[in-house]
Formats: C-alpha cells, sequence, structure tokens
C-alpha cells in the first residue's frame, strides 16, 4: 500500500501569502513613521517587505518551475511502512457480546454477563 508523507512545500497560495506579507510591511512602515521618530517601530515593516520579497521570489519559481520542491514523499510499504498501521495493528480489537454488548475476549465461549452461548464471534 502507498502512503503519503505530511508536509507541503512552498506553493501559489504561498505565493500569494507573501505579496500580503510585503504589503503589511509597506502599510506598517509608512503608518510606524508618522506615529513616532524612532527608527525601531518602521524597521518591522522594512523587515516584512524584505522577507515577503524573498519568499515571494522562492514562491513563484518553486509554483511555477518544472523541478518542483515538494516536502511529500510518497511511499510504498515494502520501502517503508505507515506508522498509522503500527498504533492500529497493536490496539487490542475490543468485542462485544451480540447479545447485550457486553465486553468480550475473543476465547470466550459464552458471554460473562448474559451467558448466551458465542458461536460465531472471533
Amino acid at each position: 500500500m502507498k502512503s503519503v508523507k505530511p508536509g507541503r512545500g512552498p506553493s501559489g497560495m504561498s505565493f500569494i501569502g507573501s505579496i500580503f506579507a510585503v504589503i503589511f510591511g509597506i502599510f506598517w512602515t509608512a503608518i510606524a513613521f508618522n506615529m513616532t521618530e524612532s527608527i525601531l517601530f518602521p524597521m518591522f515593516g522594512v523587515l516584512f517587505i524584505i522577507m515577503g520579497i524573498v519568499q515571494a521570489v522562492y514562491h513563484f519559481k518553486n509554483a511555477t518551475g518544472k523541478n518542483r520542491f515538494s516536502e511529500f514523499d510518497i511511499t510504498d510499504s515494502s520501502e517503508e511502512e505507515d506508522p498509522i498501521e503500527k498504533w492500529v495493528d497493536n490496539k487490542s480489537k475490543i468485542l462485544y457480546c451480540p447479545y447485550c454488548g457486553a465486553k468480550i475476549d475473543k476465547e470466550f465461549s459464552f458471554c460473562p454477563k448474559c451467558g448466551k452461548k458465542l458461536d460465531n464471534i472471533k
């Protein structure tokens, strides 16, 4: 069975998010220069602009390029088994009496609560 590992890399949506970061940085810088005389708060806006431009270029090239970076890794169970299967298979399967709903074990022949014979349970 094939399994898809999580963690998608950059895409077109991240490019759009980077554009919003640049726009936010421009507004932040303009408002911060009007509100304060120090350069500390406007520098946060400049930082947003620089980071947004770098991320936008990276995401755009990745979203439109031939060899896209992807953290999705589609593997076969012979290469690497799925960790979810370990959790699901290791859990003991709980059986219930079809007559009264009481929990029973595999080796029970009769229900401990209602006493009815358990023929086809297993």
